[in-house]
């Protein structure tokens, strides 16, 4: 379609079927530079289209809009070549390089509800991307220096003196709490003896050494979230070039008061910002800068950064570092993801004195599941609050969509195991002939291409959601306007349904779970 009219053409889905698959309103972006109506450039347009039947059985033009309506042949035979080829669905090959980096909480205690939006988010987008065919790799950021590390050795040894050697202890303004660090301490004697405890000259070697265990317990959790990285980058690693980074920015830092300066406000940042303090110790800008100086020196096409959105403050400074660097800021861009605020049948969940007052992501996987935890995290713009009831996601039945999702799935595999005619004589069958409603259903079922690179386009995973959302009802409604086993079209309606089946478990697994094959309690759909 670009190559026909030479430029990016926005395609529609009229919400009258009646009206066509698609339509689009570019004539009305061409007509002043044609100096010609939208209606009379439609009808040029659609007339040009006349000896194209492969694809289209008819374009029209109706109010300077252009509408499409695809071919019964190029809709069976698309249709034929998905479910011959299951496992290359809607892939395609993209070449570019992407570096995606998300999660990249401190190493400094469990993985909390807010980590899990932006953990889903990103994985999400990974899956979206891989599926595309992006060369992307998934990069967590371990941010093991600074304060919050050297506070990760201080709250081991005072819970381990009040805990194990039973000593009163007076507890700091700030310090970690939560039942893990029960595991470290006792480890911790094990290999260090309890004088480490009381040695506060030693509390640094107790937090880099506890802050691996802590990497395991964050690790764990996200692989019980089927989330996975391909790489890890230590901050604590990234300082020993610091000299050379520096330098490499010239102009780009200066000193002032004692401290070093980075001049972020020329390149659009409210103010400059400091890297490094009066006493030596870098910012946690510092971090920043030298992370992404070593992210472009690694040759990557694009990359991204999620980041919660607290750091909103902080795309501007790392951006001007990044053009100060030699680079190209437009390669980066920056996602924010917003919080999360849980209910449990509609009262604010209670957080757990255990975990050190925050709410776990580990303790609402055990409480939900991770499929539907990912669901629901998948669902909503990520730049936007997100506020959902635990209830809501553990009833069976179809207010609640990952249920509902599922239970399609699940459904058209019964249909298929009930009728007697083979997956064979099903697959040999052609979807030709199909009445209106029927052609509906497998236009919405070879939608999921379009929908997957949308998705991660619009860098909105929660198209996909919406989509399996849409699909599954429609689904749901055709099984029940319609009758299958038995009826005179049953073969060319089960291979309808093992389209939507296969758009249902492809899409499912983009967005990191796993479709269900069979299922009860149908009386309640």
């Amino acid at each position: 379609m670009r190559e026909k009219f030479d430029r990016e053409v926005i395609l529609e889905k009229p919400k009258d079927r009646s009206f066509g698959h698609f339509a689009t309103p570019i004539a009305f972006s061409m007509a002043k530079e044609l100096r010609k109506s939208p209606m009379i450039i439609a009808e040029e347009l659609a007339s040009s289209f006349d000896e194209d039947t492969s694809v289209f059985s008819s374009v029209e033009s109706v109010k300077g809009y252009l509408n499409f309506r695809l071919s019964e042949n190029f809709l069976s035979e698309y249709a034929d070549w998905a479910l011959s080829n299951p496992d290359n669905f809607a892939k395609q090959e993209k070449n570019q390089k992407i570096l995606l980096e998300f999660v990249s909480a401190n190493p400094t205690g469990p993985l909390h509800i807010g980590h899990a939006r932006g953990a889903v988010y990103g994985d999400t987008l990974y899956r979206l991307a891989k599926h595309l065919g992006y060369d992307i790799t998934a990069e967590y950021y371990v941010n093991d220096a600074g304060n919050q590390i050297d506070l990760l050795g201080l709250s081991i040894a005072l819970y381990a003196r009040e805990n194990i050697l039973n000593e009163n202890v007076e507890y700091p303004e700030s310090y970690y709490r939560g039942e893990y660090l029960e595991a470290l301490a006792k480890s911790a004697l094990e290999k260090f003896g309890k004088e480490i405890f009381s040695d506060t000259s030693r509390y640094k070697e107790l937090a880099l050494w506890a802050k691996d265990g802590v990497m395991e317990i964050v690790v764990k959790s996200l692989g019980d979230l089927n989330i996975h990285f391909d790489t890890f980058v230590n901050e604590s690693s990234l300082y020993s070039h610091w000299d050379r980074v520096m330098n490499k920015m010239g102009d780009g830092c200066y000193e002032k008061e004692g401290k070093m300066w980075i001049a972020s406000q020329a390149k659009g940042d409210d103010n400059d910002r400091v890297v490094v303090r009066e006493d030596g110790r870098p910012t946690y800008l510092a971090g920043d800068v030298v992370y992404h100086n070593q992210k472009f020196e690694r040759g990557y096409d694009h990359y991204i950064n999620i980041w919660g959105a607290d750091h909103h403050g902080y795309i501007s400074r790392v951006n001007a570092a990044v053009e100060y660097l030699g680079y190209d800021s437009n390669k980066l861009e920056t996602l924010l993801s917003q919080m999360v605020s849980l209910l449990k049948d509609g009262e604010p969940y209670k957080m757990s004195k255990r975990a050190g007052n925050v709410i776990l992501m580990s303790d609402i996987v055990d409480e939900i599941g991770a499929d539907a935890l990912r669901f629901i995290f998948a669902s909503k713009k990520s730049d936007t609050a997100l506020e959902f009831d635990l209830a809501e996601f553990k009833k069976q039945d179809s207010s609640n969509p990952i249920f509902y999702i599922q239970y399609a799935h699940a459904r058209i595999n019964t249909i298929l195991k009930k009728s007697t005619i083979t997956k064979e004589e099903v697959l040999a069958s052609s979807l030709k002939g199909l009445d209106e409603n029927a052609d509906s259903l497998m236009f919405d079922a070879l939608l999921l291409p379009e929908v997957i690179e949308d998705a991660f386009n619009s860098r909105q995973v929660q198209k996909l959601t919406d989509y399996l959302k849409s699909l599954a009802a429609a689904l749901h409604k055709f099984y029940y306007d319609c009758r299958i086993i038995g009826s005179e079209d049953e073969v060319k309606l089960l291979k309808l349904f093992m389209l939507v089946a296969l758009s249902l478990k492809t899409g499912l697994s983009i967005l990191g779970i796993e479709a269900v094959e069979e299922m009860i309690r149908e009386e309640e759909l």
